[in-house]
């Protein structure tokens, strides 16, 4: 392994004040092209990304991703204003790789395909063609433009939220494995020619015959069909879902010969974001040592700071509050790029932070793995493989970023798929006895105690939520629900803290238990394959049943999954 990268987006959200923040992208909306607002604000991100490149180059990481080649490359295509705009983020962007570069640290660009303006869309239109023309335009404007600049990193499988305002809006174009292969065949002798890397990321969401990417031997098999070349990256989430628990890796490491990368999640955010402990030591401790035997690994990708549509706003390596997501990225490298374990890893930090006990910090992290995996997940849950249509399904369901369901919906689901309800509700009560113990210990090592008391109050909705899951419904349980739900808002105000949002609805579900049964039965399976039912319905007449339902009724799709992201509508394209 060679590349040791590490997202530098951060510095970029200073004194974005959002009650719910995009981290997928940097907020180029929030950036001022104002000669009298420019200069402070593009002054203060150089002064962190000087401090953000000096911690990461001193932990060990040698490049950094960046936010974008849309908005570095002017293009005739594009409307003249924009080309304005553009030159001045050209003007500010060489002082960043300025700096970047005096740490020692390479340059990899972030590229959406497509982003699109109102004009650029009139001149592309649905042609692959057309766009690969531009594309190939973009790419040698910012190669003759930019020295700093190793590499560009490809998204075909994701694209901007429904919150995005700017510029760009970049959309999903690609469609499937053919045109793919196609976009990589094009552009890649750029690549070669310039010396620069191309890395094609795996992500995606399931949108399209390519949304089966991320698992799909044959898919990604068609997409690699005639690539060889050392100036190719496949980069690769570490499982065949989202950066969750209880994924094992992702086979198409050891399928695939091109050369791969594996990425990491250090600000979990599905966990927290850092506002408490979320330690991944020993879950990457096993991908790595699984990692020895996979040909052509390239490197690592860890997100320290990217992910999620949350408010919880710790910046990573600018603040002293971000030391867990900062833990997470310390010891993900150490176990990749040195080998350690992730006792000598641990040890490490304790030195770097000044920590007195590094045995009483392992610990800590032991219990808070165990916390982490017994009572934010349910583990009888968790430990399932299913699949809908072109997705594995998360192994974490009641719990979306800062959101906590507790609903009828969520109750029948859950009774539908746990046999064991004793054991998890034992589970989920122990859990909470251990938060106790890690409470004590931060207190012994001088770590943030306030964090520990935020996960506590946190951490015991979600037991009451699972008791509102497995137990009878009654009065009783909805009231104390209420009652912690009023407390938990009341100690931590939005002004205050950022706070997970407690979604309940008691409403009965529109489903009975045997009805969710055959219905899991008929759209949900077990095995990646896919049955001759998704080929007759699952694939193709359910995401027109869909398409109708939310035109004519959509106020029974709830607006967390119309709104939110990119919209739950994607998975059904």
């Amino acid at each position: 392994m060679d590349i040791f990268l590490i997202d530098a987006i951060g510095p970029f959200f200073r004194g974005y004040t959002k009650q719910r923040i995009n981290w997928s992208k940097i907020p180029f909306q929030h950036l001022k092209t104002d000669p009298d607002q420019r200069r402070p604000q593009f002054n203060q991100i150089a002064r962190d990304m000087e401090l953000f490149a000096k911690r990461v180059s001193a932990v060990g990481y040698n490049a950094v991703s960046l936010d974008d080649v849309a908005h570095l490359a002017p293009d005739e295509w594009l409307e003249a204003e924009i080309n304005i705009t553009i030159g001045i983020f050209q003007e500010e962007y060489r002082r960043l790789f300025s700096i970047l570069q005096s740490y020692g640290l390479r340059v990899y660009l972030t590229m959406d395909i497509l982003s699109f303006t109102p004009l650029l869309k009139s001149m592309i239109g649905t042609s692959l063609g057309r766009a690969l023309q531009f594309l190939k335009r973009q790419l040698e404007t910012i190669f003759t433009t930019f020295d700093a600049i190793d590499g560009i990193i490809f998204r075909i499988g994701e694209c901007d939220g429904h919150d995005v305002r700017g510029d760009f809006k970049s959309e999903l174009f690609l469609r499937n494995a053919a045109e793919v292969n196609r976009l990589i065949r094009e552009l890649l002798p750029l690549f070669e020619i310039h010396n620069r890397t191309m890395i094609l990321r795996t992500w995606t969401i399931g949108a399209y015959r390519i949304g089966d990417l991320v698992w799909h031997r044959d898919t990604t098999a068609r997409v690699l069909r005639g690539i060889d070349s050392p100036r190719f990256i496949l980069s690769m989430k570490y499982g065949e879902s989202d950066f969750f628990r209880y994924l094992p890796l992702n086979n198409h490491f050891f399928t695939f010969k091109v050369r791969k990368i594996i990425e990491l999640q250090a600000r979990r955010e599905y966990e927290g974001c850092g506002e408490f402990p979320s330690f991944v030591g020993w879950d990457y401790h096993q991908y790595a040592q699984q990692l020895k035997h996979a040909e052509n690994m390239a490197g690592i990708s860890v997100w320290c700071q990217t992910g999620g549509w949350v408010p919880f706003n710790r910046l990573s390596y600018l603040e002293p509050l971000a030391i867990w997501n900062e833990l997470n990225s310390y010891v993900s490298l150490k176990l990749f790029k040195d080998g350690w374990s992730v006792e000598q890893a641990v040890a490490s930090y304790c030195l770097e932070i000044n920590c007195p006990d590094s045995g009483a910090m392992l610990e800590l992290l032991k219990l808070d793995d165990s916390v982490i995996k017994e009572l934010l997940y349910i583990k009888e849950v968790a430990q399932k493989k299913l699949f809908f249509r072109r997705v594995r399904i998360p192994s974490l369901l009641t719990v979306y970023w800062n959101n906590i369901f507790i609903n009828h919906s969520s109750k029948i689901i859950l009774l539908a798929l746990v046999k064991n309800r004793e054991e998890t509700l034992r589970e989920g009560e122990e859990a909470l006895r251990k938060i106790k113990r890690m409470k004590e210990i931060a207190r012994e090592l001088n770590l943030p105690e306030e964090d520990f008391e935020y996960m506590e109050d946190t951490f015991k909705l979600l037991a009451l939520a699972r008791r509102f899951y497995f137990l009878p419904d009654s009065e009783e349980e909805r009231a104390a629900i209420k009652k912690a739900k009023l407390r938990y808002k009341k100690r931590y105000p939005r002004s205050f803290r950022p706070r997970y949002r407690i979604k309940t609805n008691y409403t009965p579900a529109p489903l009975s238990m045997n009805q969710l049964r055959l219905l899991i039965r008929f759209a949900v399976r077990s095995k990646r394959g896919y049955r001759i039912v998704d080929y007759l319905f699952t694939l193709h007449l359910l995401g027109t049943c869909y398409r109708m339902l939310a035109w004519v009724h959509p106020s029974m799709i709830p607006k967390f999954a119309r709104k939110q992201a990119m919209g739950i509508g994607t998975i059904f394209r």
